[in-house]
């Protein structure tokens, strides 16, 4: 849509940063998670150079966070994962999976633990809060679930820890990869982690007043000026060079971890008890049919990224579907992630895409497609 006419009711909800991100530029919003969320800033390769150069600032107040409490809340929040939380310390982040009762994923979002029995899932686009809620019904536990007032921000960009260390001073520099910590800015209360759907080195800052959102984002913009910080959205490129996935389009209801190689994130062996641990043991046993792969196509630059799921083929029969795919300016080619049966799924393995455009060759090759070790996100 375009800001001339943005069309915005009150049923879909707005960002604490609304108003600054309409001020810093935003020509363009989508709604996720019934939030609309900026996603047009200017050019998308601009946007791109600027975060793996320099900085970007990107409002994902729409990663809205189920809060769990109460006395059992640690074994509530472990029977909503199949990843083992045993060895998650408080201040601590992780990256799980929720899973339902036929191991199909409904969202993979970042777990925080702040304490004890107190836990954030920060989302992806898709309803847990009303399906924590439903499985705390009938689970026999004593917890809390609800909505806290937290909007994130994700300052991301090899200058954010400059930005950061200019804000926060000195003690921002000993929060370690997917920690995180309490912090105060000027009476704006905060919690702040080493995480970010961006590949790059970056922060995630929590607000917990939404009142103050706008002031943060100021705040922020302001200390990035001489550090070249701009305002931006998540960057499609960078996530898919990076294999990051988009819940909706990489995965769904429909999707097992072990077709997405996720075998790290769902644990069978340990006495640990999760909503759909039966079913996911029988699907490891009888192997997936099949899998996410990497896939270079061969056309010329993709003028944006794909909108829709495009058939693959191989000798005529449809394999599997392009779930995302982007032109990379700085590999110099289109980059895909791909669904597909498990035999044609080899590296090396010509196959046809059928584009918006056309028809193309394709092949399969290593995912992520670049700093597959994430060296740049841990360093």
């Amino acid at each position: 849509m375009s800001n001339k006419n943005f069309g915005f009711g009150t049923q879909i909800r707005k960002s604490p940063y609304f108003d600054s991100t309409v001020k810093w530029g935003a020509t363009g919003f989508s709604v996720y998670n019934h939030m609309y969320i900026p996603r047009d800033f200017g050019s998308p390769e601009e946007n791109f150079w600027n975060l793996i150069e320099k900085a970007i600032l990107c409002d994902v107040a729409v990663e809205r966070q189920v809060e769990i409490t109460g006395p059992d809340a640690y074994k509530f929040t472990q029977l909503l994962t199949p990843r083992d939380l045993s060895k998650l310390s408080i201040g601590q982040c992780k990256y799980v999976l929720i899973t339902n009762n036929e191991g199909g994923i409904i969202n993979d979002p970042v777990l925080l633990r702040l304490a004890e029995n107190h836990f954030w899932l920060s989302l992806a686009d898709s309803d847990v809060l009303l399906w924590a809620q439903g499985v705390a019904v009938n689970s026999g536990l004593n917890v809390k679930i609800k909505e806290p007032d937290v909007s994130p921000l994700q300052l991301q960009g090899p200058v954010s820890g400059k930005i950061m260390l200019k804000l926060f001073g000195d003690s921002i520099k000993d929060i370690k990869y997917y920690w995180f910590r309490e912090y105060d800015l000027d009476g704006i209360p905060l919690i702040i982690s080493r995480t970010g759907w961006s590949s790059e080195f970056g922060y995630e800052i929590f607000l917990r007043d939404g009142s103050k959102g706008n002031e943060l984002y100021e705040k922020i913009m302001s200390a990035g000026e001489e550090y070249g910080l701009k305002p931006g959205h998540t960057s499609s490129i960078r996530r898919i060079e990076g294999g990051m996935l988009s819940y909706h389009a990489d995965a769904d209801i429909n999707t097992n971890p072990f077709e997405l190689g996720f075998d790290r994130l769902v644990s069978l062996e340990s006495d640990i008890n999760f909503i759909g641990k039966d079913e996911l043991i029988k699907i490891k046993k009888n192997g997936v049919k099949r899998k996410q792969v990497g896939l270079t196509i061969n056309c010329k630059p993709l003028e944006g990224p794909n909108t829709t799921f495009w058939p693959v083929k191989k000798n005529g029969n449809v394999i599997g579907k392009v779930t995302s795919a982007v032109y990379s300016p700085r590999l110099k080619k289109n980059i895909a992630l791909a669904m597909i049966e498990i035999g044609n799924s080899k590296i090396g393995n010509e196959l046809e895409v059928l584009a918006h455009n056309g028809k193309f060759t394709a092949k399969v090759v290593e995912k992520p497609f670049y700093d597959p070790k994430k060296k740049i996100a841990i360093s």
